[in-house]
């Protein structure tokens, strides 16, 4: 099982093989502008690739470069780590950091980040396994399936004697046949009863101190493993069952303890946290009471970021060489503002830049998924082609930018708001409409929303 895992954890070094260029080019499809952002990331992965083709002793000395992102809401901060994470196929985890209080105090631990992300790791090794061994799999559930359909025997269901060559080999016949009418999906929709586990155990709620919140899932378990199990019967139409027991196949198939091996392995080599609002944490402590939520998580942080064995219900963690990304907008405090030693362990800081009308209109039409292409995808379901004139794109981006600096700036997610706004009466009468063909230019974007732009209250609860 050792040499197997080995053997895929060097597929997954292997398969990463981007470099920094590769990774902004990939990027660049996805987010508009910020190029310093996406340079550091770049490099700050390309790194933990060159650490695993080092060997000898001096591979375990090269630490992460752990990152601070500092930026106003919006500009594409938690985006550049989700897409990173997508890009290298790494576990990676978003937490917010004003969620964690000090240990002691009521809320989450913050060695939940570890676990939560070992969670997310087994889960997707489990889904690349099982993909793997899908197609045996399926071939397994198809003789399980034809086993319930018609169920073979040594001996005739009416003389109870042993079957004879021909009576076997017409029963083989009939089974043939079945089994390409269960192929060709002919018998989809037959209902037939099949054994199910019954997974419904007593909960047992347990209160525990802070550090071991998976106590109760771990007890749960013992309860499964230490009770038979159980099945029940279940009406279900053939289609149905081959999917159960297609799953039931593929867990027989997979090797667990591999997929926890893999799957750890990766966190401690390619797992990235991404701690956003760290901002909120910063600053000095609290003079009027215990102090919650800011240096007492700061420092209960701190050894998790360092490098450190976090127990989880698949086994000891180390977090030495996890990639941590820390983001905040730093409107009231400032980087300086966090703990020294933390501080320390965040040696690349980088500085996003607040977007423009022009970025809007880029962010608008440039990107793979912008709201332009979104929209018209969502409206074409309904038989309506809505197109977008270049003034009208402009008059999007203008009036978002002037309701960014009147009110809160929430960079590009004020977008959203407007061209929800703009397309609510398309979206709402779509289903019924006879007009197919819808074009949206400046004068029309004006006259929908100028009124709402004009009248400052009304402008800060809708848009």
């Amino acid at each position: 099982m050792k040499e197997t895992a080995t053997i895929a954890q060097e597929e997954f070094d292997g398969k990463n093989e981007l470099t920094p260029k590769a990774i902004v080019a990939e990027l660049d499809k996805y987010i508009i502008g910020q190029d310093k952002a996406k340079k550091m990331v770049a490099i700050a992965i390309r790194n933990r690739w060159r650490r695993q083709k080092i060997t000898g002793p001096i591979k375990d000395e090269i630490m992460p470069n752990n990152i601070i992102m500092i930026g106003p809401t919006g500009v594409g901060k938690t985006e550049i780590a989700r897409r990173l994470a997508n890009l290298t196929g790494a576990p990676f985890i978003k937490v917010e950091a004003s969620k964690y209080t000090e240990v002691g105090y009521v809320g989450r631990d913050v060695e939940s980040m570890v676990r939560d992300l070992v969670d997310l790791s087994v889960n997707m090794v489990k889904r690349e396994k099982t993909s793997e061994v899908e197609a045996r799999a399926s071939e397994l559930a198809t003789e399980r399936l034809l086993d319930i359909l018609l169920p073979t025997s040594s001996a005739s269901y009416k003389t109870k004697r042993p079957l004879n060559d021909e009576q076997i080999k017409k029963s083989q016949a009939t089974r043939q046949k079945l089994k390409k009418q269960l192929e060709a999906g002919s018998l989809n929709d037959r209902v037939i009863e099949l054994d199910v586990p019954n997974d419904r155990f007593p909960i047992v709620e347990v209160f525990s101190p802070m550090g071991i919140e998976e106590i109760g899932m771990n007890i749960q378990d013992m309860f499964s493993n230490m009770m038979p199990r159980k099945t029940r019967k279940r009406r279900v139409t053939v289609e149905e069952a081959h999917r159960l027991l297609t799953q039931e196949e593929s867990a027989k198939l997979i090797d667990f303890d591999e997929v926890i091996s893999e799957a750890i392995y990766r966190v401690e080599n390619s797992g990235i946290i991404f701690v956003d609002e760290i901002d909120k944490i910063a600053g000095e402590s609290s003079k009027t009471g215990p102090d919650v939520s800011r240096e007492g998580v700061q420092r209960d942080i701190l050894p998790i970021v360092e490098g450190t064995n976090v127990m989880t219900k698949y086994g000891m963690v180390k977090t030495d060489h996890v990639l941590f990304i820390a983001a905040g907008a730093f409107h009231i405090s400032k980087p300086s503002d966090l703990i020294p030693e933390l501080q320390g362990r965040f040696p690349i800081r980088v500085e996003l830049d607040p977007l423009t009308e022009k970025d809007f209109v880029r962010i608008l039409t440039e990107p793979e998924n912008a709201l332009i292409k979104q929209y018209s995808e969502l409206l074409a379901t309904e038989n309506i082609e809505i197109s977008f004139d270049k003034t009208g794109i402009e008059e999007i981006a203008r009036i978002a930018a002037e309701v960014n600096s009147r009110t809160e700036n929430i960079g590009a997610r004020r977008l959203h708001t407007v061209m929800t706004t703009l397309l609510e009466d398309f979206m709402y009468n779509a289903p019924d409409s006879k007009t197919k063909k819808v074009k949206i230019d400046k004068k029309m974007v004006y006259n929908t929303l100028k009124d709402i732009v004009e009248n400052e209250d009304l402008s800060r609860y809708i848009l």
